[in-house]
């Protein structure tokens, strides 16, 4: 057996075309998620609010993209923009799944899953349904917080990467009995 092998089976790892369909499988649940979260709060809070917690169930439409930016564009562009920047995302997380970042890939999931949910939920009306009200921040449903964690995640990873590893053992210099470390 391999290093290689051997550490695939340690982690958990598999090829990219499983980790696509992980990947795959994530955002479709984040996406079903939001929207039967979205079609309840239409169905049961039309003209009610109700408290839970640090946040209030509270019926909202947002015709721009987030914090309302866009609200007066036209909703073919809010739509293309969406579309487009969605469709980056995918790809990103699609040449992502080729490298062993589960990390990554995850992180990925949860922004295309949250951005999946609120182009299809635009797509319908032009709006996209909030329903997460906590009084000093604006509006806001599953698929944005999915999108939040997500990209917070991205760059906690990145982060990460950027950190200078410890040098293995086997790769340090060796150093002769003379020599002293300063």
């Amino acid at each position: 057996m391999t290093v290689t092998t051997a550490t695939a089976r340690q982690t958990g790892a598999r090829g990219p075309a499983g980790r696509r369909v992980a990947a795959a499988l994530g955002v479709t649940l984040v996406a079903a998620v939001d929207l039967a979260a979205k079609a309840w709060a239409v169905a049961a809070l039309q003209d009610r609010v109700i408290p839970v917690g640090p946040v209030d169930l509270r019926l909202a439409y947002n015709p721009g993209v987030a914090f309302s930016v866009g609200a007066g564009a036209p909703t073919w562009l809010v739509l293309t923009v969406t579309s487009l920047v969605t469709a980056a995302v995918g790809v990103v997380a699609w040449r992502t799944a080729a490298a062993p970042s589960r990390e990554r890939l995850a992180a990925l999931a949860l922004v295309l899953g949250g951005a999946v949910a609120n182009l299809v939920d635009r797509a319908g009306d032009g709006v996209v349904t909030d329903y997460l009200h906590s009084g000093w921040f604006p509006t806001f449903n599953l698929a944005d917080t999915a999108i939040v964690i997500g990209a917070a995640l991205l760059v906690l990873t990145g982060l990460r990467h950027l950190a200078p590893d410890d040098a293995e053992p086997s790769t340090r210099p060796n150093r002769s009995e003379g020599e002293r470390s300063t």
